[in-house]
């Protein structure tokens, strides 16, 4: 089987990662994620942190794409789930924000902070923020004050994290 692959920016894309994007469950993803990491022989650090860090990402986007709600950090639509959106939200300060923004949307009733038309952020339906939440209050950020900031390591660390993520897709 050859693997086609797409060079976006700086880095180099497998073809069966944009159509992952484009339909799969956040376990198929997930999976694919870990099934990688195996065959790649990572190192456990690594491998401990890159499924969790994905699943609790993806547990917003994978909603927010099928409800055709997508949108990037700086609030504009995007009409398909690609890797690198997902890779536009692995930034750690992207991520915190992502987390306030469903947070608030979630009590509004309505998708806020985004340039999405208002009919359609109207039609916005509670997502699920259990997975990010754990996630981001196990790396120590405070999810009552969105002006406060996060140690400088856990966003070092996700650097690397995103990195051999880029490496597996």
């Amino acid at each position: 089987m050859i693997t086609e692959t797409i060079k976006n920016e700086n880095f180099i894309m497998k073809q069966e990662s944009y159509e992952l994007f484009k339909s799969a469950t956040v376990e198929v993803i997930t999976e694919t994620l870990d099934t990688e990491l195996q065959t790649r022989n990572e190192s456990p650090f690594w491998t401990e942190k890159v499924v969790p860090f994905s699943r609790a990402i993806l547990s917003v986007l994978i909603p927010l794409r099928d409800a055709g709600m997508l949108f990037n950090p700086e609030g504009k639509k995007v009409h398909e789930l690609t890797p690198e959106l997902f890779f536009q939200w692995n930034d750690f300060v992207s991520l915190k924000t992502l987390a306030f923004t469903m947070q608030k949307s979630n009590e509004a009733g309505e998708l806020l902070r985004t340039s999405l038309d208002d009919s359609m952020c109207k039609k916005y339906k509670e997502i699920d923020l259990t997975l990010l939440g754990d996630y981001l209050s196990n790396c120590n950020v405070n999810l009552e004050n969105e002006s406060l900031d996060f140690p400088i390591a856990t966003y070092n660390l996700h650097q690397g994290v995103s990195n051999v993520i880029k490496s597996l897709l």
